[in-house]
């Protein structure tokens, strides 16, 4: 509850005063109307936030993606993008390709699929988006750049939204180029070319999901660039635009944005933009970095989504402030309303938007947030001031005889941290054509004609709890709902569910690593590939998993503890690696990149064969074990105190892993 009552809450929704004064705004559609409106959205990948969302039971995870997508429920999202998976780390792990390889095509890869129909069972008017991060290495052929060979990117892009809709039956809307790096013009206009060829017309495009210039002075110069794209993305644009922009008379979005801690500041700073990006910017969409926060928090951007459900293992989720501040947008608005032109500040900081469908019906968000409470990850936000005030709004033109609206009011509270998120207050009367508020800081409403608001709400999920430090897991499943075994998390390649034909022992089902070529990376890649697994505070553990390389020059795979790094930064990731090669060595190192040895030797390890890595690790000591036999015995010396446990290859190659085991002290 909040500190103010609600029947003083209520008592601050004014009667309408006769005429309109200094402190007033109109709200009134006889000069026309603003720009359409496209909707509010989430943003998985970019990459594999969603990758622990998958591994909840149910009945939570269903209650997750409510919250996020059922209308009139949640956040009630109008706008889902996810990543084109392209085998490489991308932020917070990698995402697989449908295409590994060039003769490769699987388009039940990873979860981004599932979350694109789930999404879709929960609001089928819901507007996809596929954008690249990164691409398979085939694509490149031999260089990190995906537009040598545009013919082979555009065909590999469109192959995606094709398999969308032939497996799954999803329509996608808009397509992007590649996040936040260079765009080609040749290439973008074969990608609508090559769309147009299979029948995708409907298909839109967007660029450049990076900074507003130089691809408006692009677009402004060439007119065949200029069909091919149908909407202007910018990322993290501060809620404004470039002249050049607006010239472009397309539509402008914020195709990226937020990516901020989601406490309460986080939560301020989403109902600043979400109503601020039209207004100083003209941006009629604002897309969430990111959707939800499940991934391990202690992973780059922890906790940067609209809400949290990073721990599948005891099924707790955090329903977060900006889930309910998207609902005083989503929920009163759809896309294809019309913004009004009277939009704009409030006198004494905050600001106001208004929308309708046409049809007369309308809503009007209000937000006072404070600077202090309201800043987001970037860009820096220079100073300015809120402070209380009685604002009268004043309805004209076919608004003019609306004679009741509805209420809801959201209000931080810094102090005593008891805020009230989304409440129902009574309705308010419009008298004479206008209604007064008194606006308190740090708060939101939405005001409407619209009834079908609600607050949505399931009983307290399981409490939090850590990753349980005893944990087996056999990669037995015959058909698994989704290729990735649960709680792995790959940062560098991709490890995936394989049932081996040739073996008919106790190695059939199996976890392998499939990624043989570096991809065209976003980030600064491994040059091994490695999954992270557990509680990140660990300490004193053992791992043990059975290791068979596949490369018989050149094979090596290990398994770690302590590791301290993932993310872009997983390529100097340090921690306890002990690696075994095909070529019968072994090593122990404290860093993943191999350089620093603490011991090595002869191991009589080949290729083709299983062998049963143990590492246990306690204090400053730890010993390895080949096979049940110990095999070295060292101090470890200056390697991180704890971190996450691991496993992975000394390079892109094929190995598979059995019976992975931890135990934690």
């Amino acid at each position: 509850m909040s500190g103010r009552s609600a029947p003083a809450v209520l008592a601050l929704l004014s009667l309408g005063v006769l005429t309109c004064s200094a402190e007033s705004y109109a709200v009134d559609d006889q000069a026309g109307l603003g720009r359409t409106f496209d909707g509010v959205g989430g943003l998985s990948g970019g990459g594999a936030t969603s990758r622990l969302l998958v591994n909840y039971a149910e009945p939570y995870r269903s209650q997750i993606l409510d919250y996020l997508f059922k209308p009139n429920f949640g956040a009630s999202l109008q706008i889902l993008k996810v990543e084109i998976g392209g085998d490489a780390q991308t932020t917070d792990g990698t995402e697989p390709s449908h295409m590994h390889y060039e003769n490769d095509e699987n388009y039940f890869r990873g979860y981004e699929w599932w979350l694109m129909r789930e999404a879709k069972k929960r609001n089928p008017n819901i507007m996809l988006i596929g954008l690249p991060w990164a691409f398979p290495g085939w694509i490149g052929r031999g260089k990190n750049w995906p537009y040598d060979y545009p013919d082979i990117t555009a065909s590999y892009v469109v192959s995606w939204i094709i398999g969308a809709k032939q497996y799954h039956n999803l329509d996608i809307d808009y397509v992007g180029i590649w996040n936040e790096r260079s765009f080609n013009s040749k290439y973008i206009k074969l990608l609508r070319y090559t769309l147009d060829k299979s029948g995708l017309e409907r298909v839109k495009i967007i660029a450049s999901d990076n900074l507003w210039e130089p691809i408006t002075l692009f677009v402004l110069q060439d007119r065949e660039l200029s069909e091919a794209v149908d909407v202007l993305g910018a990322h993290y644009p501060g809620t404004t635009t470039v002249p050049e922009a607006l010239k472009t008379g397309k539509q402008l979005w914020s195709s990226e944005d937020y990516s901020t801690f989601n406490d309460d500041v986080g939560g301020g700073c989403w109902a600043r933009i979400l109503n601020q990006n039209y207004i100083n910017g003209q941006m009629s969409a604002t897309i969430s970095w990111n959707l939800v926060a499940s991934y391990y928090q202690d992973l780059p951007f922890g906790r940067d989504g609209l809400m949290t459900a990073q721990e599948p293992w005891s099924g707790n989720y955090v329903v977060e402030s900006p889930v309910w501040i998207t609902a005083h947008t989503t929920q009163f608005t759809q896309p294809g309303w019309k913004y009004l032109k009277t939009v704009g500040h409030l006198t004494h900081g905050g600001s106001f938007v208004a929308l309708t469908d046409q049809k007369g019906n309308l809503t009007i968000v209000i937000e006072t947030m404070t600077h202090d409470h309201s800043v987001c990850i970037r860009p820096p936000l220079p100073p300015y001031n809120v402070t209380a005030q009685k604002a009268t709004f004043c309805l004209k033109g076919s608004f003019a005889s609306i004679s009741e609206l509805q209420v809801w009011h959201s209000k931080f509270d810094f102090k005593v941290k008891k805020p009230v998120y989304f409440q129902k207050l009574s309705p308010i009367k419009v008298s004479n054509g206008s209604f007064t508020l008194d606006l308190d800081v740090d708060e939101v409403y939405t005001v409407t004609t619209l009834t079908t608001g609600l607050k949505g709400n399931y009983p307290e999920p399981p409490a939090s709890s850590p990753f349980p430090k005893i944990y087996k897991s056999d990669f037995k499943v015959q058909h698994p709902n989704f290729s990735e075994a649960p709680d792995f998390a790959d940062q560098t390649g991709v490890f995936e569910y394989f049932i081996n034909h040739t073996d008919p022992g106790p190695h059939v089902y199996t976890l392998r690593q499939v990624v043989t070529q570096r991809p065209i990376t976003w980030v600064a890649d491994a040059d091994q590939t490695v999954s992270i697994i557990g509680d990140y505070k660990w300490q004193n553990v053992t791992v043990s998993c059975d290791v068979y390389m596949e490369e018989e020059n050149g094979g090596g795979v290990f398994v770690a503890a302590r590791v301290d790094k993932g993310g872009g930064s997983v390529r100097s990731a340090r921690g306890i690696f002990f690696w075994v090669f095909a070529d019968g060595t072994y090593k122990v190192t404290n860093d993943l990149s191999g350089q620093s040895v603490l011991a090595e030797g002869q191991s009589g390890t080949t290729a083709n064969i299983w062998h049963t890595l143990t590492l246990s690790v306690k204090g400053s000591n730890a010993f390895g074990e080949l096979n049940g036999h110990v095999l070295w015995k060292n101090a470890v010396g200056l390697v991180p105190k704890n971190g996450w446990a691991a496993i992975g290859t000394s390079s892109f190659q094929l190995a598979q892993f059995d019976n992975f085991a931890v135990q934690a002290e």
